[in-house]
């Protein structure tokens, strides 16, 4: 995703919202890039999972994408990078310093939940559902260096 991308998008279908997917997050950082944590926000239905899904797929995911909201941990060992979709419901069962290292990235549902238990987000973007579809709002996240 590029500093001049909008900062909201609409979507009116689910291919419209994996189609933003794959071109936000579909192409993979070189394998020693610090891993990249992007929190997805927002109510059941608003289109979480179905932007991750088209992100993993542009990355090379084959085979089904399960939502995390029911296995909670999802990895995808791909040539290029290891993707890691989750809802951290349970963290301290989940192993999670052992993926965030370089080559990693991670798509985090309901980030909520792990509130003040995860690394901070490279990037969040809040799903709502409207009347004629969804929106897709990318919202500013600033991380300290020390």
């Amino acid at each position: 995703m590029t500093a001049d991308e909008p900062r909201a998008w609409h979507t009116r279908s689910g291919e419209e919202t994996e189609a933003l997917g794959a071109r936000l997050l579909g192409t993979a950082p070189p394998r020693d890039t610090p891993c990249r944590v992007v929190f997805l926000r927002g109510e059941l239905g608003a289109g979480k999972s179905t932007f991750a899904r088209g992100a993993l797929r542009a990355l090379g995911v084959q085979g089904p994408i399960k939502s995390p909201s029911y296995t909670l941990l999802e990895t995808y060992e791909l040539p290029a990078i290891t993707a890691v979709h989750l809802d951290p419901e349970e963290l301290e069962h989940l192993g999670l310093p052992d993926y965030h290292r370089p080559g990693f990235l991670w798509l985090v549902e309901w980030p909520e939940r792990g509130e003040g238990r995860m690394p901070a987000a490279d990037l969040q973007l809040q799903f709502s559902i409207g009347s004629d579809g969804h929106r897709i709002e990318r919202i500013d996240t600033f991380k300290t260096t020390k």
